[in-house]
């Protein structure tokens, strides 16, 4: 399968960085997730697809709701002219549908929609999604019946996942396509995936002993229509990249033990001179995890080593380090900050009402608009996105540094442990990290912009945010290569300097579990397989988070 995402037989992608559920660690775990509709969080979102075991429950309200809103939409199919319900969709709202049509209009608008291409996207993104759309449902605002919340509820508990292909939204009246896909399996058609298998929908079902649902007045659209989908997925990435920030962090910080670097660049007075809240909290985890370090150079023995004489003359030292080094609070701040609020926007938009029309039985009103457009789902994967490419330059510039002996002067061609010229060491690697940074700053363009009227041109600025979400994935894989590189890189590095005892608590860790995976480059070898176990290694590490104390 040539796919940018691969999958494994637990259901995860083996290259994917949306899941972090290997053996080594994990997500904390929890037993249940209670749905209100109003505070579903990132940190939820990510467990459910990483602990099997945990469940979906609700909230006392939440049939109550549910109860009230139906009762309000089926009270109203007669006297009111309701998109969607009672009307065609779309360009086509002006057609008026019976009442004996009104079944039949849902289950054409998912089997019409249900049309994805494409590769299917790992399953752990697909229940991201139905998750994110059961906490809006749950909410009472849709006009679905207590009994397809159910349904819903149990496919998850049961990891029901349908198939769902990458290719099809626009990120307008939700993501559609997809979405279609999920509703699809929920009424017992196409296929899914469910006990470590691909099988078909009603095959599942009826081995979970559970019937296919089915559908009412504007039960279809409610299930297609929204961010769902985007959202779930965008919940995955801040996930990912509150772990790639942390890692990145803590090899910086290994980098600048390596190095020797100058203490003064993370110090917390230097800092107070330039207050942006991330790089403060950035430098502080940096002074935390290199405070026993044995490594860095203090810059006042340095000052004290060199005196100021009348003549001009060359002192073999640096007096400051190159940027990747010095400059970390600085690159690795603003997407803190960045992070956090992305975080605050999709935690925003997981526990909004995005469906159209609006079914407001409190004040016996349906409200129409545009709730379905995903243009700050858009802005956040593409923030993300352009911010990891970042990341990765920043990354890729000191695997430069150290494998280029003209650039280090300190250490052999590519860290050669052997016979430079004979033996290649980590030469190949950088050429791996190389391609792999390049195609990410391809991808960091923003998707958003590329937005092309469709639907006849009823939707006609559209957010590309699903595709955008989706890309940002596909990058998120790729720093975690980068920052397995990068910690080969390190540890070859630290053999070669026989430095070890000196390193802070935090790299002689990082240094151990790399040697745990991974015997150190003195022979020329195959590395695919041990650059595999470094990447997911990696994954598995990121989880040590670091206290940003923002």
């Amino acid at each position: 399968m040539n796919s940018v995402y691969t999958e494994n037989l637990t259901g995860s992608h083996t290259l994917g960085a949306a899941k972090n559920c290997s053996t080594y660690g994990g997500p904390p775990q929890m037993s249940n997730i209670v749905l209100t509709g109003d505070n579903l969080t990132v940190a939820q979102v990510s467990a459910l697809t990483c602990d099997q075991e945990a469940r979906v429950e609700f909230d006392e309200r939440v049939e109550v709701n549910a109860t009230l809103s139906r009762r309000f939409l089926d009270e109203s199919l007669e006297s009111k002219v309701i998109y969607g319900v009672n009307t065609g969709f779309g360009p086509m709202a002006s057609h008026l549908i019976g009442k004996e049509n009104l079944t039949e209009l849902q289950y054409n608008l998912v089997h019409s929609h249900a049309v994805g291409m494409g590769q299917p996207v790992p399953h752990s993104f697909v229940l991201a999604a139905m998750l994110v759309r059961l906490n809006t449902l749950v909410k009472g605002q849709s006009g679905v019946s207590f009994a397809l919340l159910e349904h819903v509820r149990a496919a998850i508990n049961n990891r029901i996942i349908p198939v769902v292909p990458e290719h099809g939204a626009v990120g307008t009246s939700g993501d559609l396509v997809q979405l279609a896909h999920i509703a699809l399996g929920l009424i017992g058609k196409g296929r899914v995936w469910f006990q470590g298998e691909h099988v078909a929908a009603s095959q599942a079902l009826s081995r979970a002993r559970l019937t296919p649902y089915s559908l009412k007045p504007k039960e279809g659209l409610s299930l297609i229509n929204g961010t769902a989908f985007m959202s779930g997925i965008a919940a995955l990435i801040c996930a990912d990249v509150d772990r790639l920030l942390s890692l990145a962090t803590r090899t910086g910080a290994w980098a600048l033990e390596i190095v020797g670097g100058f203490d003064d660049c993370i110090a917390q007075r230097f800092h107070e001179f330039r207050p942006h809240a991330g790089q403060i909290a950035v430098a502080r985890a940096l002074r935390g995890l290199l405070a026993n370090s044995r490594m860095m150079k203090q810059r006042n023995e340095f000052q004290a080593r060199h005196r100021i004489t009348e003549e001009t003359h060359l002192i073999h030292e640096h007096v400051q380090d190159i940027y990747s080094f010095r400059c970390i609070p600085q690159i690795l701040g603003p997407m803190l900050d960045a992070l956090a609020q992305a975080r605050s926007v999709v935690e925003t938009e997981i526990n909004s009402v995005t469906d159209n029309p609006i079914v407001d039985a409190e004040h016996e009103q349906f409200w129409h608009g545009g709730h379905f457009h995903g243009e700050y789902i858009a802005m956040v994967s593409d923030q993300l996105r352009a911010n990891l490419a970042k990341l990765m330059m920043l990354t890729e510039r000191r695997i430069n540094f150290f494998l280029n002996k003209k650039v280090n002067e300190r250490f052999p061609p590519f860290l050669n442990r052997n016979k430079p010229g004979l033996t290649l060491a980590l030469q190949g690697l950088q050429f791996v990290a190389t391609s792999t940074a390049a195609q990410s700053q391809t991808l960091a363009f923003p998707h958003r912009v590329h937005s092309i009227s469709t639907n006849a041109d009823n939707q006609d600025v559209v957010s590309m945010g699903t595709d955008s979400a989706l890309m940002t994935m596909k990058v998120i894989e790729n720093a975690y290569i980068l920052q397995a590189i990068e910690m080969i890189t390190l540890a070859q590095a630290t053999d070669l300097l026989e430095c070890k005892e000196r390193l802070s608590t935090d790299s002689q860790h990082l240094y151990a579990a790399i040697r745990e995976q991974m015997q150190s480059v003195i022979e020329d070898r195959v590395l695919v397989d041990d650059l595999a176990r470094i990447v997911e290694l990696a994954r598995t590490v990121g989880n040590v988070a670091v206290n940003w104390d923002l």
